[in-house]
């Protein structure tokens, strides 16, 4: 039973108990018999009613805003009513609460200060995050984020001709790029990365400044819009959104596949143990490790993060990126 319901039920009890009281009270007037009546005891209702709602302990879960408002409520909307289910027996009385953020910064602000209890980052703000909070953890990843890659897309019409290894990317030089947002991994920090690689600054070789979108959606809009003529974007949101039929290939193409890096990660605060339950950063993963594919229910939510399956992660995964990050001020 969730807190809301058992504040409903409590508040309609009180007022129905007070006015039978009143109704009695007024019934019998003076009458010895109305007089030995005992009342009925709200006090004890009372205190088993707050006794009920002590018991009841949040999960705060959030995430970076890296897609669409829409498909983030949905995403972490079903994940929460899952955990909510499968982790009620270890914790009992456990809400699961999805704490939506409009920026990547403010995913790692909030776990930083502890408003966040366990948040889907970037392999960037997953450091970033991890590193602000003493003993906070990377826990989870998905099967793909071993293995991650950024794509750099072009407009079809833009002349850009598909591009073979890291040192063709020299060929991007005078065009106009967009990477995500600032904080992202797999839009901004690894395409920065191999772009330089192959000798490029993204502030000098470039046409203009170079453009931060906020997510891989609005990056793969503006570069079908002719805004501007390349983006990098995450190769598990570009994939996701050819098989959905989003992306129109006839306006906007894959040109490049960058190298494989560690992405993705769940990092959870260092005292659920302590708040939720000894072992529960533990039940929390294999939560997370039991969705099953053959399940619709869980199956939709797989899908929803372009995965098979979530697997185990450690932070020494994150070392490389952690290393670029420092390199291009982005981890201090």
């Amino acid at each position: 039973m969730s807190a809301v319901r058992r504040s409903a039920s409590w508040r309609t009890f009180i007022p129905l108990s007070i006015f039978a009281l009143t109704a009695a009270s007024c019934a019998g007037g003076s009458s010895d018999s109305a007089q030995s009546e005992s009342p009925p005891d709200v006090s004890a209702a009372e205190t088993e009613t707050e006794a009920e709602s002590a018991e009841t302990v949040t999960l705060r879960i959030g995430a970076i805003p890296d897609q669409e408002p829409e498909r983030l409520q949905r995403t972490y909307g079903l994940l929460s009513d899952f955990l909510e289910e499968e982790l009620g027996d270890v914790a009992p009385g456990i809400e699961v609460e999805y704490v939506p953020v409009t920026e990547y910064e403010s995913a790692v602000t909030g776990f930083a200060v502890g408003d966040l209890d366990t948040v889907w980052f970037g392999a960037l703000t997953g450091v970033q995050a991890r590193l602000s909070v003493d003993g906070a953890n990377a826990v989870a990843q998905r099967d793909i984020d071993q293995e991650f890659t950024s794509v750099f897309i072009a407009r079809a019409d833009s002349g850009v001709e598909p591009i073979a290894d890291v040192d063709g990317l020299t060929e991007l030089a005078g065009r106009s790029i967009t990477f995500g947002s600032e904080s992202s991994t797999s839009g901004r920090l690894m395409p920065q990365a191999f772009l330089e690689d192959a000798g490029l600054d993204a502030d000098d070789d470039f046409a203009g400044t170079p453009g931060f979108s906020g997510s891989h959606d609005a990056t793969i809009e503006l570069v079908t819009s002719g805004t501007f003529e390349v983006g990098a974007v995450s190769s598990s949101t570009w994939d996701a959104r050819e098989d959905e039929g989003v992306v129109d290939t006839t306006e906007v193409i894959e040109i490049f596949r960058t190298p494989t890096y560690f992405n993705y990660h769940w990092v959870a605060q260092p005292d659920l143990d302590e708040r939720f339950g000894d072992g529960f950063t533990d039940d929390f993963v294999e939560a997370l490790r039991s969705l099953d594919p053959a399940d619709p229910g869980d199956a939709e939510i797989l899908d929803l993060f372009d995965a098979e399956s979530f697997i185990t992660t450690e932070n020494e995964n994150y070392d490389s990126v952690e290393s670029v990050g420092r390199n291009a001020d982005l981890i201090r």
